[in-house]
């Protein structure tokens, strides 16, 4: 018997809460609530989560502090459901490590589709995986994805963290070498959806991206920006 993905919901408006618990449930999945940071902590503790659904906007710790604390320990995937829904606070909330942000009110269909389109990319209970090949690793001037383990490996040998966001970036740009990707493919082969007029969230994991990977993320030297064209990674790719 196949085990059903466990979400938690953290919010404080209990009646969020169920609504997002009817939308959910029915469609394959378990789902269990808390109100503040300790009751997430309390279900942490009890419970196998696979995906985290996170309000900003909380009694005690703030969301940004929890989701902090979530990328602190073992990857927990995080969509941040919110009413803080500028520009600004997306950026902030994909910069805590975030793995998607939608803004209330909400379409249950569009938190569904972003539900499944997240633990597909981290390999959350019961999803499908990446459409990378299985075993293949990815190596790129003198670094190593591993597809089969999600992982990054620098080139002295050390594992570097990547947030499914960044993974399934990265992914992208080693499936396409020396090509130019737009924001727009970028997000259909990152993030599962198309971008809308304002969508930066791309601009955002690419800065965290440079970061872990550039020697200096202010002068890239792997991913670089083409004016006018979106990104490219600017050096070839062997696939074993």
């Amino acid at each position: 018997m196949s085990v059903l993905p466990h979400l938690l919901i953290v919010d404080d408006d209990p009646e969020i809460c169920q609504l997002v618990k009817e939308s959910i449930e029915p469609h394959g999945f378990r789902v269990v609530t808390a109100a503040d940071g300790k009751g997430m902590r309390r279900v942490l503790a009890q419970s196998t989560i696979d995906l985290v659904i996170l309000d900003l906007m909380l009694p005690g710790e703030d969301g940004l502090s929890l989701c902090r604390e979530l990328q602190a320990g073992p990857r927990l995937p995080v969509i941040f459901l919110t009413a803080a829904g500028s520009e600004a606070d997306r950026v902030v909330g994909l910069e805590m490590g975030a793995d998607d942000y939608l803004a209330k009110p909400f379409s249950s269909r569009e938190l569904l589709a972003r539900v499944r389109a997240v633990l597909r990319r981290t390999g959350g209970a019961g999803q499908a995986g990446d459409g990378a090949p299985r075993g293949r690793r990815f190596h790129f001037a003198g670094w190593t994805l591993d597809s089969a383990k999600r992982c990054l490996y620098a080139p002295d040998g050390v594992l570097v963290e990547l947030s499914g966001g960044e993974y399934e970036l990265l992914l992208a740009f080693l499936k396409n070498p020396q090509a130019v990707l737009n924001r727009d493919q970028l997000l259909d082969q990152a993030r599962g959806r198309m971008a809308g007029p304002y969508d930066r969230s791309i601009d955002v994991q690419i800065g965290r991206l440079r970061r872990k990977i550039e020697p200096d993320a202010k002068n890239p030297e792997l991913i670089k920006t083409v004016r006018g064209g979106g990104y490219v990674l600017a050096t070839n790719v062997d696939i074993k």
